[in-house]
């Protein structure tokens, strides 16, 4: 039996399991799955669980309420999505009444978890739905109204779908809240418990979370019963393949050290503060020669779809993006994250690092800060629970090419874009407002044959996003 342990700083106390949970489990093997399944888990490179699916998966098999914390790519779309499709396999949902609910906070998330399920759904003869805003109502109501048995969703669009009697969730027995600390942080948190109160009553509830704060400390109260609580790598900062640089520039310099990170050999995925100041900065870089795309709010679902794609399959070397890329979003080999602008406080900060040195491999977590965000961002920083290296640096110098792989700019636009050069002859500041606000640490021509070989390795980074179930 698990006790109530003293909480971390932010975190409410776990809660106290009465039943004692079932013992890991070593091999999929071991679980009381289909043997198709395991096969095919072994056919895709998938022996042992990773720590989370160890733990939850044979108490969620056998219909305990989980509560389980980890980081994201430590396995848990694996480890709540085998529980959910193989207690919901060999029944048969009516229109428009699913029999299972994964419930996510961004599109992109929802879109990573149906790609992880679809070919373990398949095997299990389970028709899987996606509901998330940026795409045509009217498609979702009518794949729900062929009947789906598994509907993951982002929270809105679902309630759009249950108010327009498009969807009726009375039939759901099995519920899923992954990321479950972003939805409340995005205030969905009452359409989220207005969801939950109509699934079945009796129902099994999987809730999986980076981070447990006391915002979803009503979740887990209300709505799991005697869970088996589980927690893994409490902090994406705390994985020991992660470094962690603090880069003090100046002002004036800022933008340079930025555009020659960006020029660096392999991928680098950077953050900003606004929708404005991401595409100024991406409109910069491909007049510069570097091969960017912008990742926003602002953009249609299409549109952030083909951008990640292009990301993902190395047609684009920087993702340039605010805070919608800083969860649920799943790139192989990504090794450089840099906070252009540094987060607004230390959950940003571990979401956005977490995009790197996933699944065992290694990365580094690059901020940039100016002389007067100094000491918030040492706060924040220390709420992290990061002791991060500081260098001061300049653009050129060897220091930023030692830690980033910094280099010049070929200087030849990409695509048509205007040459930086020209555009600062004519006034065109292209980093105005990037950062500079006084006092806070936040809210701030041809495919190259590197290009063609990425794009030809898309399908096996794919299969091992799978395979890793993240």
């Amino acid at each position: 039996m698990s006790q109530g342990r003293p909480a971390p700083q932010g975190e409410f106390a776990l809660p106290v399991t009465v039943t004692p949970a079932l013992p890991e489990a070593a091999t999929f093997g071991e679980l009381d799955m289909p043997a198709a399944l395991v096969d095919m888990l072994t056919g895709l490179g998938v022996t042992e669980p990773f720590p989370i699916q160890a733990a939850t998966l044979p108490n969620s098999l056998a219909g305990r309420d989980v509560l389980g914390r980890g980081r994201t790519g430590s396995g848990k779309t694996l480890a709540f999505g085998l529980a959910l499709l193989v207690r919901t396999a060999g029944q048969r949902a009516e229109a428009r009444k699913p029999l299972a609910l994964v419930l996510v906070p961004t599109r992109e998330l929802a879109q990573q978890v149906a790609d992880v399920l679809t070919p373990y759904a398949r095997l299990l003869k389970l028709r899987l739905a996606t509901v998330v805003g940026g795409i045509s109502i009217s498609r979702q109501a009518a794949a729900l109204r062929d009947g789906a048995e598994v509907v993951i969703a982002t929270p809105g669009r679902l309630t759009d779908l249950v108010e327009r009697k498009a969807c009726r969730l009375d039939r759901v027995s099995i519920t899923v809240l992954d990321e479950a600390d972003q939805m409340a942080d995005m205030g969905f948190l009452p359409q989220v418990t207005a969801l939950l109160d109509q699934v079945r009553p009796d129902g099994q509830r999987m809730l999986f979370s980076a981070t447990l704060d006391r915002n979803i400390d009503l979740l887990v109260r209300q709505y799991l019963h005697d869970p088996v609580v589980h927690s893994v790598d409490p902090s994406a900062g705390a994985v020991t393949t992660m470094e962690h640089h603090v880069l003090q520039v100046h002002g004036a310099d800022k933008h340079a050290t930025a555009t020659e990170i960006a020029a660096r050999e392999g991928r680098v995925l950077m953050f900003l503060d606004t929708k404005h100041a991401v595409d100024q900065f991406t409109r910069h870089l491909l007049g510069s020669g570097v091969r960017a795309a912008a990742l926003h709010g602002g953009k249609s679902q299409p549109q952030r779809t083909h951008t990640l794609a292009r990301f993902k399959d190395g047609q684009v070397t920087v993702l340039v993006a605010t805070n919608v890329a800083a969860r649920g979003l799943h790139i192989d080999d990504l090794d450089l994250v840099v906070n252009v602008d540094p987060p607004s406080d230390h959950k940003d900060y571990l979401h956005r690092g977490g995009r790197t040195a996933r699944a065992g491999e290694s990365g580094v977590v690059v901020t940039l800060v100016l002389p007067n965000q100094r000491r918030d961002m040492a706060r924040l920083l220390s709420d992290a629970g990061i002791r991060p290296q500081v260098t001061q640096v300049r653009s050129g110098e060897a220091a930023l090419s030692r830690i980033t792989g910094a280099q010049a700019p070929s200087g030849v636009p990409v695509g048509g874009a205007e040459p930086a050069a020209d555009r600062a002859k004519r006034g065109g500041a292209p980093f105005r407002g990037m950062g500079t606000r006084p006092g806070r640490a936040g809210r701030s021509g041809g495919e190259s044959r590197r290009s063609a070989e990425a794009r030809l390795t898309a399908e096996a980074r794919k299969a091992a996003r799978i395979r890793r179930g993240s």
